[in-house]
Order: C-alpha cells, then sequence, then structure tokens
C-alpha cells in the first residue's frame, strides 16, 4: 500500500551548514545506532547525557559529552549553543497506563522538553532539526488496523490507551509550531526497533534474551511491524539532508508475529525453546484488571504485558514506507539481519550464554517493510 493523496513536485532543501550536530538520547538503543553512524561518516558530534544515566554506549566513541535535562531549558540551550544540526532521539517510553505521576514526567520529557528544546534551537540558529517520532503517534484505520498507516494517516487520540502515544502526538504539535516560527524540522518516526548497541536492553531485546535464555515460557498470538536499528538510524540521516521541513516520513523494516521472531532467534542460535501461547483476549482482560499490581510485583515484566502493549500487539500494524522511499530513497534490509545482530550484541555483551551460530547470508539483506 502507498500514499495516494500526494502529487505535489518534490523538493531536496536546499544544502545544509555541515557543523557540529547534537544528539539527545544517543545512549539509547536508536540514538546508539544513530551516533555510530554519523561518527562513521565523519560527523562532529555532541551528546546531550543526562547525569547519573547508563551512559555505557558512549564509552570510547570520540564525542563530546554536554550533561543536562530535558526538564532543563537552560541545559538546552547550552547543548545547541554552536550546534548547526538537532537530532532528538530523547523520550520517556512506557506501554502502561501511567500513574499520575508517570504521566506528569512522560508529558514534561516527551512534550514540554521537546518544545524547549525546539525553542532554543530556533533561537541558536540551528539549521535543521530532526525529532525522533513513534510508530504509536500514526493514526491507523479504525476498521482494520493492519492495514499499513502512512505518515498522512490522522492521529485519533481517543483510540489510544497509551499515555505515552499522546505525548509523542503532542510532540509532533510542538514540531510544526516551531516550523511555522522558522524552524527547519522534521519528523523521522520508528517502530519496535531491533539490534545492535542495545546496552539496556530494550523491552523486545530482553524479551530475546529470554527465550534464547530459556526464561521465557509464554508468548501471545500477535505482532507488529519492526525496523532494524541500522535502517532506522540511516533513515534519520536521510531525513536529515533529504527530508522536507514540516513532514513526517516513517521508517520500518519488516512486519513479523512474535511467533516469528522466536522461531528466527532459534535458527540463529540452534537452541530452540517450547511455548505455551496464551490467548490473547485473555491476557488483554487480565493485563486491564490487573496491571497496576503486576507492575508494583513485576516491574521488568509489567512493560511487557501492558493493556497497550497487548492492544498494540492484537492490532497487528503494517507500515507504509513509500514516502520515505520515493523523498529519501529509503530502503529496508531485513530483520533476520536485525535479529542477528542483537543476539550477537548481547552475547558480547555477557547478556547471552551463545552467540548466533553463523553469519546471516548476504541474500537475506534485501527486505519488505510494508506487507
Amino acid at each position: 500500500m502507498s500514499e495516494t493523496d500526494e502529487t505535489e513536485t518534490i523538493n531536496a532543501p536546499a544544502g545544509i551548514p555541515t557543523g557540529k550536530v547534537l544528539v539527545t538520547g544517543g545512549s539509547g538503543h536508536l540514538g546508539n545506532n544513530l551516533v555510530h553512524l554519523l561518527l562513521e561518516d565523519g560527523h562532529d558530534v555532541r551528546v546531550l547525557v543526562q547525569p547519573g544515566a547508563d551512559n555505557r554506549g558512549l564509552d570510547g566513541l570520540e564525542v563530546e559529552r554536554v550533561e543536562g535535562d530535558l526538564r532543563d531549558p537552560a541545559s538546552l540551550r547550552r547543548a545547541v549553543d554552536g550546534v548547526t544540526r538537532v537530532f532528538h532521539a530523547a523520550a520517556m517510553i512506557c506501554t502502561a497506563s501511567a500513574t499520575p505521576a508517570e504521566q506528569h514526567k512522560l508529558y514534561a520529557i516527551n512534550v514540554l522538553g521537546t518544545r524547549d528544546l525546539l525553542r532554543a534551537s530556533l533561537e541558536a540558529g540551528v539549521a535543521r532539526f530532526v525529532l525522533t517520532g513513534s510508530f504509536s503517534a500514526t493514526g491507523f484505520d479504525l476498521d482494520d488496523p493492519s492495514k499499513p498507516s502512512a505518515p498522512t494517516q490522522p492521529f485519533f487520540p481517543f483510540a489510544h490507551a497509551m499515555p505515552y502515544a499522546h505525548t509523542k502526538a503532542l510532540a509532533e504539535h510542538e514540531l510544526l509550531k516551531a516550523c511555522a516560527e522558522g524552524l527547519d524540522a522534521v519528523i523521522a518516526t520508528s517502530c519496535g526497533c531491533i539490534g545492535a548497541w542495545d546496552y539496556l536492553p530494550s523491552r523486545m531485546g530482553g524479551t530475546l534474551c529470554d527465550y534464547v535464555e530459556g526464561r521465557l515460557r509464554v508468548y501471545v498470538d500477535g505482532g507488529f511491524t519492526w525496523v532494524r536499528a541500522q535502517d532506522v538510524a540511516r533513515g534519520h540521516l536521510l531525513a536529515m539532508e533529504r527530508g522536507r521541513k514540516g513532514q513526517k516520513y516513517l521508517f520500518a523494516t519488516q512486519f513479523m508475529t512474535l511467533a516469528q521472531l522466536f522461531e528466527t532467534a532459534a535458527e540463529l542460535t540452534g537452541v530452540e525453546h517450547g511455548l505455551v501461547e496464551l490467548p490473547l483476549d485473555l491476557v488483554g482482560k487480565v493485563a486491564a484488571l490487573y496491571s497496576g499490581t503486576l507492575a508494583h510485583l513485576f516491574p521488568k515484566a509489567s512493560q511487557r504485558l501492558t493493556p497497550g502493549s497487548i492492544a498494540v500487539l492484537r492490532m497487528r500494524r503494517r507500515v507504509d514506507i513509500s514516502r520515505a522511499q520515493r523523498e529519501l530513497g529509503f530502503e529496508p534490509t531485513s530483520l533476520r539481519t536485525a535479529i542477528h545482530e542483537a543476539l550477537d550484541f548481547y552475547a558480547r555483551q555477557g547478556m547471552l550464554s551463545r552467540a548466533p551460530l553463523t553469519q546471516v547470508p548476504r541474500t537475506d539483506l534485501a527486505g519488505s517493510a510494508a506487507q
């Protein structure tokens, strides 16, 4: 499926000045992949780091570290001083309904923090700004959520259970307001990210580790569109260089069910564990009733089986990447490659007791994202 409502002539932006690049969220999964690509391309990189956070991903990298917090506007003004481009990948991610305190923190970081960074960038004369968007803040067909969503699909807030999705949609609105005030900015939207440089690890990364190590016993029948970390990081660079002001681009690699993800991990490691499939509707009802209790008793597991995450898996959402392909020249690679890179990284970090058995065949480097 591809977009049909855009017929205007596409004009790439004029040359963007080279110079220092600021990355927020550079210690996170997507952000760290972005930092690595920027360094490989020869960019001068500054990273906004939060004091006390896990910044292992930056160790050994030739980057300038500037301490700050998205809730501290003064630190953001210092961070953008002297930079020509900004990649804003930092955000608070939460798939739970969230307590009032968590909701306040989500709003302060994802909405107000983005607003303040946009303002600081505009005041500092930043030439171009790329905001990392979330696919959860992209609309879908209410009658058939599995139909591929395009960036032009309106976001319908009343159909979303997660406050996180609301805050990411509001962050996009802040970007459009900044564009109206003169900032040259675009949105680069990521789906579920899988790949290397995932130090925490991410929720999906932790789930893959649990499967390979035999700690995962059950799963639910659902699926999502995933993106190789390298693909979405490269997409950010393409959006910076070629994206149109105020536009939104979606980046994805491939749709897979959870069963297919685990099957791929088993093939790559040679270890297969029998899992019990739980009915999605039943798990959704249990999560809705006891999500607060589960969050208190099992903080890590609670983020995997929340009403929001179950709803997302049930919808089996697909992505229409045709705008990114047409305007930016984006092409996805392979989710199998992404899973291989993730497992190899986890093994090298000591998170797994075994590494993938073989290298991914070169024939796996061609993938399809939208279907």
